[in-house]
C-alpha cells in the first residue's frame, strides 16, 4: 500500500483530476440551476404552478438515500484505511444499496411525471427538471459503476488509497449536486 503524505497540499483526497473533474461538474450544475433562477423569475406563476406537481416526499426520501449512502462511503474509506477490507466491502456494499434505492425510486417518479404527461417539453420548469435530475442520475449510474469497480479491486487486494478516494470524492460529488437540487426543484418556486 502507498504512503500518502496528507499534508501536501499538491495532493487532495481523490487526486487533482478528480477535483478538476467535480469542479467542472459543479459548475457545469451551477450555471443550469443559475439559468433555472433567471427563468423563474420570468415566469414565476408556471414555475410555482409546477413545482406543485413535484412530490417532495420522493426528493426527500432520495436525500435519505444519497446521505445515508455517502455517510457509509466515508464510513468505506476509514475502514480501508484502518486494513479492515472485509468491512470496507460491507460499507461499500451498503452505499452501492443507497445508490440503487437512489435510482430506483427516482425512475418510480419519473414513470409518473411521464404518465401524467409531464415530459421534458411540457413548459420550461419540465424542461430544467429533467434535464436537471436526468444528468444527476447518469452521475449516480457512473457512480454505481465507479463503486463496482472498485469493490471487485478491493476483493482482489489490488486497490490503493487513491483509488478509494477517488470514488469517494466523485460519489460525495453526487451527493453536494442532489443537495442543491432537491431544495431548487422540489422546495423553493
Amino acid at each position: 500500500m502507498t504512503k500518502i503524505n496528507y499534508k501536501n497540499i499538491y495532493y487532495p483526497p481523490g487526486g487533482i483530476l478528480m477535483w478538476l473533474i467535480i469542479f467542472l461538474e459543479l459548475i457545469t450544475f451551477g450555471i443550469a440551476l443559475i439559468a433555472l433562477v433567471i427563468n423563474s423569475k420570468e415566469n414565476s406563476d408556471l414555475f410555482h404552478q409546477s413545482r406543485l406537481i413535484l412530490n417532495p416526499s420522493f426528493g426527500a426520501i432520495n436525500t435519505v438515500f444519497l446521505l445515508t449512502s455517502g455517510f457509509f462511503m466515508a464510513t468505506t474509506v476509514h475502514q480501508f484505511k484502518l486494513n479492515n477490507v472485509k468491512k470496507s466491502s460491507f460499507y461499500l456494499k451498503l452505499t452501492m444499496l443507497g445508490g440503487f434505492m437512489f435510482l430506483i425510486l427516482k425512475s418510480v417518479e419519473y414513470f409518473i411525471k411521464l404518465k401524467e404527461g409531464f415530459s421534458i417539453d411540457y413548459n420550461s420548469f419540465f424542461t430544467f427538471y429533467w434535464l436537471l435530475t436526468g444528468f444527476h442520475v447518469i452521475h449516480v449510474m457512473v457512480g454505481l459503476t465507479i463503486l463496482f469497480v472498485i469493490n471487485k479491486s478491493l476483493k482482489k487486494g489490488s486497490l490503493s488509497v487513491e483509488d478509494i478516494e477517488a470514488s469517494a470524492a466523485f460519489w460525495h460529488m453526487c451527493d453536494l449536486i442532489w443537495l442543491l437540487l432537491f431544495p431548487i426543484l422540489y422546495l423553493i418556486f
